[in-house]
């Protein structure tokens, strides 16, 4: 990878095409991505909306192997806390969709392996009126998944290091007061991107109303 025009790499990418085909990629190759390129999808995070402009975004790269182990360690313990009960549930009941199993073991994959993605990226903020600032933090996350679409990276978004939370920030640096809210495994991916499974535009769009029991509630 030593050979990329990096400033050049992702600029002609069809923005529309991004946001169709950035599905979550949680199999990742080992190989590094160079600091550069790192700063280059984090960059398009700080084009994110925030209220007053007030930017309160920062972003925490972890790349070391040793970092990236003590990071996965905990990681790795409280997602399989979290996830074999479900998995279990789901083995048991053969109605149980097979889609929704595949995504949960891609889920313990990443898991299993996060200590391997080259690109641990941590996204954090500075907290307003004692409130930490999602409305900006969760655009500039999306922002940096399109733009790691757009270059080729693969990236996903999870917040399971938050039962962890005060430990990992204190950790990466942060505070009590500009915790982290997600992060984003980043690396070159296994595999191709693709079009997510959506239910079309059609069953979610209404004009001017709501009609009466158009919507039915969640189980």
């Amino acid at each position: 990878m030593s050979d990329l025009d990096i400033e050049a790499l992702g600029e002609d990418f069809p923005l529309l095409e991004a946001i169709r085909t950035a599905r979550a990629i949680r199999r990742l190759r080992t190989e590094p991505v160079p600091p550069a390129l790192i700063r280059k999808v984090c960059e398009a995070g700080t084009f994110a909306p925030s209220g007053g402009n007030r930017q309160p975004w920062i972003f925490v790269a972890v790349t070391e192997a040793e970092r990236r182990a003590w990071i996965g360690e905990r990681y790795r313990a409280r997602f399989r806390q979290y996830i074999l009960p479900a998995l279990e549930r789901a083995e048991a009941d053969p109605d149980f969709p097979e889609a929704n199993v595949r995504n949960m073991r891609a889920a313990l994959h990443l898991a299993d392996h996060i200590h391997e993605a080259p690109v641990h990226l941590f996204v954090a903020g500075w907290k307003r009126r004692g409130e930490t600032q999602a409305q900006a933090l969760f655009p500039a996350i999306q922002n940096i998944l399109l733009a790691c679409r757009g270059v080729g990276l693969g990236a996903s978004l999870t917040t399971v290091h938050l039962a962890d939370g005060p430990e990992i920030d204190a950790y990466l640096g942060l505070s009590e007061s500009t915790p982290s809210c997600a992060l984003l495994p980043i690396g070159w991916p296994v595999g191709r991107h693709g079009r997510p499974p959506r239910a079309s535009v059609d069953e979610k769009l209404y004009f001017e109303r709501v009609p009466e029991g158009a919507i039915a509630p969640r189980r």
